[in-house]
């Protein structure tokens, strides 16, 4: 049963670890993430871009197939399945297609415009059960043809979205999409903090998790953050093994050709990606609880 994200981040933010949001992008994505999660307990969001939604032919389908997968495969521990970077027509596609949560990214409209359309969009959401990601501060980096400059947060626009009733709030703190470059400065803790203490206790998401150092991860983690989304290094995982795979010429022999061949070492790539992600967030066994 998919369920709301509100619950799972606010005991990740008071227990001070992270719960891993790992896009998918095809049934071979979707699967290894649950095997992953299921298999070390831990608490899961699926992430879908909306690139990735019509890739998938649409997001009832997407819908359709994370139910299905989640019984087939009985998957016990808690699921949110969520739009990621959600437009205003997004958000509302994903309502009726039956996600548990959704983000709703105002971030590159005027404060005004960005407060007004989420108060709207908190208010259908939770009339309907899901959960309600905003964001204040651009994500650098490209995603979904978007490019973001990587602004910081204005902690008190943070303050003005907090206060609309959402359930976490990503704030950008130098944090980039895609692969860091190595003039990165890293994440802007000084911003990240002030954040925080305008929000309150309100959980708190870092974009761009790919390629961030672990002390960096764990700073951000013990000041709030209880979200981090992957999704550029499950695909870099996939993209290795696969190619090691077809240059080793084993698609050539016997039926290597076959699909559920050819894509195995790269779902295997993801599972050991998700692993090691959960274990640095510090999820592991937290459905138990």
């Amino acid at each position: 049963m998919l369920v709301s994200a509100k619950d799972m981040l606010e005991k990740a933010r008071e227990g001070k670890y992270a719960v891993g949001q790992f896009n998918i992008n095809n049934l071979e994505w979707t699967k290894s993430v649950l095997l992953t999660a299921e298999e070390l307990k831990s608490p899961v969001i699926l992430g879908v871009s909306e690139g990735a939604g019509k890739y998938m032919t649409g997001f009832k389908t997407v819908a359709a197939m994370v139910r299905a997968m989640m019984e087939e495969l009985n998957i016990t521990v808690p699921v949110a399945l969520h739009l990621d970077h959600g437009t205003y027509d997004g958000c509302y596609k994903c309502i009726k297609a039956g996600f548990s949560s959704i983000m709703f990214d105002g971030s590159h409209y005027p404060i005004e415009e960005n407060i007004e359309k989420t108060k709207e969009l908190v208010k259908v959401a939770h009339a309907m059960g899901l959960s309600l990601e905003a964001e204040v501060g651009s994500i650098g980096g490209e995603e979904d043809g978007v490019v973001g400059l990587g602004e910081c947060a204005d902690p008190q626009e943070c303050k003005a979205i907090a206060d609309l009733g959402i359930d976490f709030l990503a704030a950008g703190i130098g944090n980039i999409h895609g692969k860091y470059p190595e003039n990165w400065p890293g994440l802007r803790f000084d911003v990240l903090e002030q954040v925080k203490a305008a929000v309150g206790d309100m959980p708190l998401v870092l974009h761009g998790g790919t390629g961030i150092p672990e002390d960096m991860i764990k700073k951000a983690v013990s000041l709030g953050v209880a979200k981090i989304n992957v999704n550029t290094e499950c695909q870099l995982s996939f993209a290795a093994a696969t190619r090691e795979y077809i240059e080793a010429g084993k698609d050539l022999k016997g039926k290597g050709f076959d699909p559920r061949k050819l894509l195995a070492p790269g779902a295997d790539a993801i599972r050991a990606t998700v692993k090691e992600k959960m274990e640095l967030f510090g999820s592991v066994g937290k459905a138990k609880e």
